[in-house]
This record gives C-alpha cells, sequence and structure tokens, in this order.
C-alpha cells in the first residue's frame, strides 16, 4: 500500500481560535491527513468569524481548495458567550491580517457533514470546539454517522480543574446540551482529548524564539496571533507562554501512540453549578457500556519534535539537541503548575 493510500480523510469541525488556527496548520501540514473540509460552530469566535479564520490559513499554506462552511452560530439552548476576551475580537489575537478576498464560506455546515460521511466509509471526525453541529448533523441523519473512522473531539476535563468553570472545559461549556447528546447517541466511541492532557501542551517563547531563528516567516506569523493569547494566559494563571489544546487532538490523530486513556462511559452536566462539566465514570457506578475513551497522558516532548517539525521544518539533529536544552529531564511541565494549582 503506498502513502497516499495510507492518508486519513478527515473533516474538522472548529471555532477558529488562535489554537484551532495551530490545529488547522499542522493538519494541513501533516503528509498522513487528507482534510476534506471545515465546518465552523460559534465557539471562541462567531461561527461566521471563525469560518473566515480558516480562509485566512487555508491561503496561507495554498490550499484554498478545501470546502469551508459555517456553521451553527448559537448553542443548542443556551445563550452564547464567546471566548474573545482570551483569543481577541478577530479570533486571531487582534492581529490585523487581512480577510480572503478569492473566495468565501460556503453555508450548511451540518448538510456538508452529513453528506460526506454518507458518501464515504473513511472519514475521521476532529472536533476543536463546542459540539453544536455535530450534535445537529447526528440528530438530523444519524445513520451517517455509523461509518466514521474516528471522532476525535477536543473538550473536557477528567481530574483537572476547568478553564471556564472550577469543573467545565469550555468547550463542553459553551454548549453542554449538545455535548451531552453527542456522548449520548453517537454510535462511534468519542476519543475525549481533555485538559488533563492538553495542558500540558504549551507553546513557551523560548520556543517560539527557536521558530523564529529556523524560520522567520512562520516566527513572526505567530508572534502576531499568540502575543493576545500570552498576554491573557500570564494575566490568568501566569503561565509564561500559551496552552495550545486543539494541536494536540489533530496529532492524536496522526499518531495515537502520543497518548494513553482509558474507556469509560461519561455524560455531560446541562445545568446547575457543573454546568459543562465532563462527568467520568472511572469506577463503572453506572453499570454503563463505555462510550468515550479519555485521554489521561501525554508526552508534550514528542508532540513538540512532530508540531515544530510540520509546522517550522525543523529537523533533527538540531531539532532533538534543541528540544534536550529545553526539556531537560523526563519532562516539562504545565502539568506541575496543574498539580500546584490542584494541591493548594
Amino acid at each position: 500500500m503506498n502513502a497516499e493510500m495510507k492518508r486519513k480523510n478527515v473533516l474538522i469541525d472548529c471555532d477558529p481560535g488562535i489554537d484551532d488556527c495551530l490545529a488547522l496548520m499542522l493538519a494541513l501540514q501533516s503528509p498522513e491527513l487528507n482534510v476534506l473540509g471545515i465546518t465552523t460552530v460559534c465557539g471562541n469566535v462567531p461561527a461566521s468569524q471563525g469560518a473566515k479564520n480558516a480562509l485566512k490559513v487555508l491561503k496561507r499554506y495554498g490550499r484554498l481548495d478545501i470546502p469551508v462552511y459555517t456553521g451553527e452560530e448559537h448553542p443548542l439552548k443556551r445563550e452564547y458567550i464567546s471566548a474573545q476576551d482570551t483569543h481577541g475580537e478577530d479570533g486571531l489575537g487582534d492581529s490585523g491580517i487581512p480577510d480572503v478576498a478569492e473566495t468565501v464560506p460556503m453555508q450548511g455546515a451540518v448538510d456538508f457533514l452529513n453528506q460526506t460521511l454518507k458518501d464515504r466509509e473513511d472519514v475521521s471526525v476532529i472536533a476543536l470546539g463546542p459540539l453544536t453541529n455535530i450534535a445537529l448533523a447526528l440528530e438530523k441523519k444519524p445513520e451517517a454517522w455509523k461509518r466514521t473512522q474516528a471522532f476525535v473531539s477536543m473538550g473536557g476535563s477528567f481530574k483537572s480543574f476547568g478553564n471556564c468553570s472550577p469543573v467545565a472545559e469550555y468547550n463542553y461549556w459553551c454548549d453542554p446540551d449538545a455535548a451531552a447528546y453527542v456522548y449520548r447517541n453517537l454510535p462511534v466511541k468519542i476519543h475525549m482529548v481533555g485538559l488533563d492532557v492538553t495542558r500540558r501542551i504549551v507553546l513557551r517563547p523560548d520556543l517560539l524564539e527557536y521558530i523564529s531563528q529556523i524560520s522567520p516567516q512562520e516566527g513572526e506569523f505567530l508572534r502576531k496571533i499568540t502575543r493576545f493569547y500570552f498576554d491573557f494566559h500570564w494575566v490568568q494563571e501566569e503561565v509564561l507562554g500559551c496552552v495550545i489544546n486543539d494541536p494536540l487532538a489533530v496529532a492524536y490523530l496522526i499518531d495515537p501512540s502520543l497518548c494513553s486513556g482509558i474507556d469509560l462511559y461519561t455524560d455531560i452536566v446541562t445545568e446547575g453549578i457543573a454546568l459543562g462539566q465532563s462527568v467520568c465514570d472511572e469506577k463503572g457506578i453506572w453499570k454503563k457500556k463505555p462510550n468515550s475513551h479519555v485521554l489521561t497522558q501525554t508526552d508534550p516532548v514528542r508532540f513538540m519534535h512532530l508540531f515544530l517539525e510540520r509546522t517550522a521544518g525543523a529537523r533533527d539533529p538540531q531539532l532533538s539537541r534543541v528540544l534536550g536544552q529545553l526539556y531537560p529531564g523526563e519532562r516539562f511541565g504545565f502539568s506541575l503548575f496543574a498539580e500546584g494549582r490542584e494541591a493548594e
């Protein structure tokens, strides 16, 4: 079987968003993936703005042939609360990158998702934002989702604290009803890439400097879109750098050995003080068949090796030497910060 035949066909549903755009960069630069289309949903920014941002990334990599579909602008039931305080009004750190003039996003994300899955048996889905589009598509044509090769969702939290409430991760908190519907009804197992693992993936200032040294153009672009994100993380959590959640979900589909986890039954809280919390039944109290593979461990050094190789053109042996300098010992850890916060 040749390399082309081994590529994974993928649909990416997202809410770009700084880290969504980094995830798209990784997907577009990875020969293991064939991106069939991008759909956007309200989340970090309104779906219409996210679609414009997706096109900006596609243009940067000469891939305007990939269709972009605008999806839902409101959660299923609750009021929409964006994360523009985290990502900037334009979703790209108020960087002022101009909109793409050559083409415009299409409408009908839900129908595009369903039609693509109906027509093909070899498609995986990476959901990087709230699950509103997915829930509506699943409700409309549940049979289309039975042949999904893999479903990866960046969202939720198992044992780590939340990032928009003490217990909830933003994507599931933004539309908990959609997340609950998907977890209760999706006919394939959900690979939950939650805060337990994504918090270990930090784009640090020294990594950004390395990118700038080996690829000034990429370094300038990343500095432009992440400065706002860096400032937010420092003010909110006193972290030097920014947590880039979404690229780990893409990397996991490329190479599942980057993470490990356990099969559990998971449900999402839809009301009350724990709104949006992902409740993972580790002890099997509910006696229900696992509907999710919850990731619990990852290797940030291996992730960064992949990410820098693909997005910045870094190469060994230099890349391994640099990562050895930046990650002395077994692990660098945002996890250390997380453990410290949880122990307070």
